[in-house]
């Protein structure tokens, strides 16, 4: 297994669910004290392990006063229960693909296991898109899915979540990886919040999936 860096693809693309609307109270403040307090006035802070991921993540990589800000911080510290591939529970990090087709193939997969998962024959979810560039050299796994199979389970995240708090505890920027969802495709996971750069709203999309196939269909939406 190599020790392989290298940079992001640029740009790259994630999808966010429409419902969780943009809060742009933390691209203003200027200081880490007033974002404190706009958390607060935004009830962040209310909900138990939020407020604990906040104490986790350093305040010099909290991100504010720019564009998008909060759509950064919550990738951080509204994490799915469990964690994800290269995160735990105790704290998020950024995913995204160096194309939105892969980003919609791997939130098509998600959207299918819920479907499955809560006996709906089909779902539908409509998501934004964002853009953003990403600093920092990642380490490269890419192409050792025999090296790493563990890492690259599909059934297990176990493995990928320990290497990836290794490397955050580390200091390191984040993973770049092949996409397990969609062949050919590439991902990264950025562990640094302020390393998200340019964070850009793109197109809206309406995905249906059904529980039973993998088809997945996603419309462009006009806005």
């Amino acid at each position: 297994m190599s020790d392989r860096h290298a940079p992001a693809p640029v740009p790259t693309y994630r999808l966010i669910p429409s419902r969780f609307p943009p809060i742009g109270l933390f691209d203003t403040v200027a200081t880490a004290a007033d974002l404190e307090a706009v958390m607060d006035l935004a009830g962040w802070t209310n909900d138990r392990l939020v407020a604990e991921r906040v104490a986790r993540l350093p305040k010099a990589e909290w991100v504010f006063g720019r564009p998008n800000a909060s759509v950064v911080m919550a990738a951080f510290l509204h994490v799915a229960p469990g964690g994800m591939r290269f995160n735990g529970p105790d704290l998020g990090a950024w995913y995204a693909a160096a194309r939105v087709e892969t980003a919609i193939v791997e939130v098509g997969h998600h959207l299918r296991r819920e479907a499955a998962a809560t006996g709906a024959p089909s779902l539908s979810r409509q998501y934004r898109a964002y853009t953003a560039c990403l600093a920092g050299d990642y380490l490269d796994i890419r192409g050792e899915q025999a090296a790493r199979p563990d890492v690259y389970a599909s059934d297990s995240y176990a493995a990928g979540q320990r290497l990836g708090e290794a490397v955050r505890a580390a200091g390191g920027a984040g993973i770049l990886f092949d996409s397990v969802r969609h062949l050919g495709g590439t991902n990264v996971v950025a562990h640094r919040p302020p390393n998200v750069l340019d964070v850009t709203q793109a197109d809206h999309f309406e995905l249906t999936v059904e529980a039973a196939t993998p088809r997945i269909e996603a419309r462009r939406l006009a806005v």
